[in-house]
């Protein structure tokens, strides 16, 4: 029996823990599993991506979520904003924004700032973009003056704009000066001029990022599409229309998104021009002046934090349907599955 220990097997193969020649031994350790191994790089790339994000998560966490969910929990009370809000009035705080007149109007000014916004700027922006997207002179210069509005100080904006815009202002002298005088208004207490007063700040601030982010996508897309489509013919027109628009569609509905949800949460402008009271009657008080005026200043906070959390599930539901019914082309196929 000791003669046939370190011989090959009947098929010619060493076995398994055997010696071959030379007392050498021969054997081959078993490969990992190919599924052991992918469990530890799916591992690995998840502790990687934990590491990497937790500093996000946590300010996100502390600055957003915890902040919402303290909102909420004094909009139960009618509290004035020291001490421990004993004063428990349930769902009331909720129940009157939702009937309140004056809520009404402010969302319906949120609404309207919102499609004009869009409306106005969006055709302008793209107009212009195309315009700076072509070999003209001094195309740097007027881009840097179209940006720079966008730069300045919110407050230094409306700060200007409300001296120029007064009745004694620099707008009304120059419609004198020019021959216009027939032209001069009121233009930030007029309800009727007020709201287009504060479109056309809002477009001349806003105005230079859009166009940026227009020739960003305009400067994506590849020469050789013009110039295909020029060579079978297509007018100039045509191509902006079948061609640009589309491969553009991206870049439009990104800044459509951040027009919107900048919409909603209007404040800074609206409060330096018209300030809480003037804005009312002047028809441009916004949800987020609304909260200020009945919330802070009015002594509830209770009822400013019940405002707060209105306005961000507003805002949240506008944007998770935008992604679920218009960024959903874009954002197809960008998240996949790893295949580690």
């Amino acid at each position: 029996m000791s003669d046939t220990l370190g011989t090959d097997t009947a098929d010619g193969r060493t076995p398994q823990g055997s010696t071959g020649a030379g007392g050498t031994d021969t054997s081959v350790p078993p490969a990992p599993p190919r599924a052991a191994a992918r469990r530890r790089g799916r591992g690995r790339t998840r502790l990687e991506i934990a590491v990497l994000s937790a500093p996000a998560v946590i300010t996100f966490l502390a600055f957003v979520i915890f902040p919402v969910a303290l909102a909420a929990y004094y909009g139960f009370f009618q509290w004035k904003g020291y001490g421990e809000p004993t004063d428990w009035v349930g769902l009331n705080n909720y129940k009157l924004i939702l009937t309140d007149s004056a809520f009404h109007d402010v969302l319906w000014h949120n609404g309207l700032i919102l499609v004009l916004s869009l409306v106005i700027q969006g055709p302008l922006a793209i107009g212009v973009a195309l315009l700076l997207n072509q070999r003209i002179r001094g195309r740097s210069a007027v881009r840097v003056l179209i940006f720079v509005p966008y730069i300045i100080s919110e407050v230094i904006v409306g700060t200007g704009w409300s001296l120029m815009l007064q009745s004694d202002g620099a707008v009304n002298d120059l419609l004198r000066s020019i021959g216009l005088g027939s032209l001069e208004a009121d233009w930030i207490a007029d309800p009727d001029l007020a709201i287009w007063s504060l479109m056309a700040i809002i477009t001349w601030k806003y105005l230079g990022f859009a166009v940026i982010l227009m020739l960003a996508g305009l400067q994506s897309i590849p020469d050789e599409i013009f110039e295909a489509a020029q060579i079978d013919g297509a007018s100039y027109w045509q191509i902006q229309r079948r061609i640009t628009l589309p491969l553009l569609g991206p870049t439009i509905r990104i800044w459509a998104f951040l027009s919107i949800i900048g919409s909603l949460q209007l404040f800074d402008l609206v409060y330096i021009i018209w300030g809480q009271y003037v804005s009312g009657t002047a028809g441009t008080s916004t949800m987020a002046i609304y909260m200020l005026a009945q919330g802070r200043n009015a002594g509830n906070y209770g009822y400013g934090s019940a405002v707060a959390v209105v306005m961000f599930v507003i805002s949240l539901a506008v944007a998770l349907l935008y992604q679920r019914f218009v960024l959903r082309r874009d954002l197809r196929g960008a998240v996949t599955e790893g295949t580690v």
